[in-house]
């Protein structure tokens, strides 16, 4: 999803295809030895095998509004490693404890919230996005993967002392770029994704995740 949205973003027009993991098709295999995804090719055939790849490919030379370079502080780099690591293998075991043995799912549940969730909630109390005043890469990195924890047990979640962190994700989920990321793609096919700045300038969508004071950040 981060992929996708970070092409969107940059208003890069690219075709996507939907795989069956357990039918990976001839194509992605002659792309990738790793054979997971995301995987982009290139016009000239170079070919990126990571998320976050892509999202540096797509935002950091142009690095439109700042969304690259906001990403790259020491703090939110820290953030994005506790997301793609440790959150991530908790947010596994609590959303498919039976996939892993897991007897306890709740412990992963509060080892997610330890390791990730609480230090955003406090980062949103002082500013709505993780590159300050607006939106970053950052934002669009880990908002996917909250989505999948808040999305196991939403009751539990919203439940949770974490307003500003709510607010946050129900901005995503409001999005035009989370509604353009989000077209359901038909198996094995290929979708062509136009430009979201083609119908939208970037100024105007920032526009539509902001809060629209800063105290709805505000616990």
């Amino acid at each position: 999803m981060r992929a996708r949205m970070a092409l969107l973003l940059a208003g890069i027009a690219f075709d996507g295809f939907e795989i069956v993991l357990r039918d990976k098709p001839a194509a992605l295999l002659a792309l990738s030895a790793k054979a997971t995804v995301p995987v982009l090719q290139l016009p000239e055939g170079q070919v990126l095998e990571e998320s976050w790849e892509i999202v540096q490919w797509a935002l950091a030379s142009q690095d439109l509004y700042g969304w690259w370079s906001s990403s790259q502080s020491a703090e939110n780099l820290d953030l994005l490693a506790r997301n793609d690591g440790p959150f991530k293998l908790h947010l596994d075991r609590y959303k498919y404890p039976e996939r892993y043995g897991e007897p306890d799912r709740n412990a992963h549940r509060e080892q997610a919230l330890a390791v990730l969730l609480l230090p955003l909630e406090k980062r949103f109390r002082d500013k709505p996005y993780l590159g300050r005043c607006a939106p970053c890469a950052t934002d669009i990195a880990l908002f996917p993967f909250v989505r999948q924890f808040a999305a196991v047990e939403p009751t539990w979640f919203l439940e949770q002392p974490l307003p500003a962190l709510q607010s946050w994700l129900k901005r995503w989920l409001a999005s035009p770029l989370f509604e353009a990321c989000m077209v359901k793609l038909p198996s094995q096919t290929k979708t062509a994704f136009p430009p979201l700045v083609a119908a939208m300038d970037i100024a105007v969508f920032q526009a539509t995740v902001m809060p629209s004071s800063p105290s709805n950040s505000a616990a």
